[in-house]
């Protein structure tokens, strides 16, 4: 899957990135980390902040969807299976977040390591896809 699909005018799209996910564009933005409003207003979608977000779930959907089937599959997983090692914390960011800066805990950056092993060999398959 392309992440053209994801963006126009080279920026992701919160209302594509919905439309594919077959959600709105207030979900998508909780499940970024950001109040549901807050994908609302063409200056913070174009932020740093957000396109970061953005990027970082069109990222480990494109990494998990070969293994689930469908980007559907792959969004639920990144909603809702805890990774491991991570007291039962999906990929996704669990709360919206008031820190501007991600953090070495960052949910998502967990998840793109555990992929990146994973794919090295250095793990098991991910819950669910198998």
């Amino acid at each position: 899957m392309s992440i053209t699909r994801y963006s126009e005018g080279g920026m992701f799209e919160p209302k594509k990135i919905a439309s594919i996910l077959r959600t709105t564009s207030e979900e998508v933005a909780l499940t970024v980390g950001f109040a549901k409003d807050a994908l609302q207003r063409r200056t913070r979608i174009q932020s740093d902040r957000t396109q970061r977000r953005l990027r970082e779930l069109v990222e480990i959907l494109n990494k998990v969807q070969p293994r689930f089937g469908s980007e559907l599959m792959a969004y639920a997983w990144y909603r809702s299976e805890p990774l491991p090692g991570s007291r039962g914390v999906a990929a996704r960011h669990p709360q919206p977040c008031s820190s501007s800066r991600a953090t070495a805990d960052d949910p998502p950056q967990q998840a793109s390591r555990w992929l990146a092993r994973g794919d090295a060999g250095a793990l098991s398959p991910l819950p669910g896809s198998g």
